[in-house]
């Protein structure tokens, strides 16, 4: 069965991307409080894992002036457990594909000046970019949101410095501002989250952003942002990618969607610190061999959720809308995937867990 994977819409990035939601950590977006109903956008393999909540012993309380309980048909002694909650075993991957180089190259004309693209692995142009990117980004001021209806084009822009530090160089700025919302009519007044962005990021690590259009090479003190919106199935969701793009934080991403052990995104941490000087040899996050550390990751989550049904369903709508802003984008980084992975793992985990509190 080939995988249903979200629709991918056509459009240009390179500007501030803007999403209809309103401004939240960078680590802790704010996503959807449940899955919806139909589980149609999830890929379903032949056995879906399912959540059987432990039925209600209690009796009810009689109303008034009804009969007896002796007097009761005994079929309502107990209470009818509810439906049986069916998420997929997995979500499946989107198919692999390399970064364009032709967009790489019309992002960053200076980098496609510099080397042959087409001979530089993928993963050592996203490693070299995080060096230069994210200072760049920290120095740059557009507002975190603005109302749909008073976007404006484009923004006029100047690097700030901080004290001590020379403002970056023109290349490195950012070149644009998403703005992210689920349908370019949705909430015509709502607030737009405006994320500053480079071209070159997103062409690095989004493999369906194939046109992006051709920088200006103008010196000036000041760039102009041109406000690009970017249709997502999630708004709230491309936070975390954002975030992940210009760090490579694997443990960020993870506790961006549920609770995790800290002792975890320590050893997570640690390990990609250890290896961040090694481009391509960095650590992922598999789901974990060993039945133990599987199980702790779930007992954590269980403990943390108190065995709420809700809660589990709030995580797994984080994971989930993760997931489909990543096959949206075209995001085949083996990392992320693992790390999505070891959260979906998790979450089903932990349900089962309250499911069945004897295992």
């Amino acid at each position: 069965m080939q995988p249903l994977c979200p629709h991918s819409p056509s459009f240009t990035p390179g500007g501030i991307h803007a999403a209809s939601t309103p401004p939240s950590p960078p680590c802790c977006p704010p996503f959807s409080s449940a899955l919806p109903q139909s589980s149609s956008s999830l890929h379903t393999p032949p056995q879906p894992a399912a959540f059987q909540p432990p039925p209600t012993t209690a009796s009810p309380r009689p109303a008034p002036h009804s009969r007896p309980p002796r007097e009761r048909d005994h079929a309502h002694d107990h209470a009818v457990p509810p439906p049986a909650i069916k998420l997929p075993r997995t979500l499946a991957r989107a198919p692999f594909a390399d970064i364009a180089r032709d967009a790489l190259a019309a992002a960053a004309a200076d980098l496609a000046a510099a080397a042959d693209l087409a001979a530089v692995p993928a993963d050592f142009i996203c490693h070299g970019l995080r060096a230069t990117a994210f200072a760049a980004l920290a120095l740059s001021h557009v507002p975190q949101a603005l109302p749909c209806s008073r976007l404006p084009r484009a923004f006029r822009a100047a690097p700030r410095p901080r004290a001590g530090h020379p403002a970056p160089a023109s290349a490195h700025t950012p070149r644009g501002v998403s703005a992210t919302s689920k349908s370019p009519k949705d909430e015509i007044d709502g607030p737009t989250r405006l994320f500053p962005m480079h071209a070159v990021v997103l062409a690095a690590h989004c493999t369906k952003l194939t046109h992006l259009p051709p920088l200006s090479s103008r010196a000036s003190s000041s760039v102009s942002l041109p406000v690009v919106q970017l249709p997502l199935p999630s708004p709230p969701a491309f936070a975390v990618l954002h975030s992940w793009m210009y760090t490579g934080r694997l443990d960020a991403a993870i506790s961006a969607l549920l609770p995790v052990p800290s002792s975890f995104l320590e050893r997570l941490a640690g390990a990609q610190s250890s290896t961040s000087s090694t481009p391509g040899s960095a650590p992922t996050p598999s789901t974990p061999s060993s039945h133990t550390a599987q199980h702790a990751l779930a007992a954590h989550l269980c403990a943390a959720a108190s065995g709420n049904l809700t809660a589990f369903m709030e995580h797994a709508g984080h994971v989930k809308e993760l997931w489909r802003d990543m096959v949206t984008l075209g995001v085949c980084d083996p990392g992320l995937w693992a790390a999505l992975d070891v959260a979906w793992e998790t979450v089903l985990g932990a349900m089962n867990l309250a499911a069945h509190p004897a295992q």
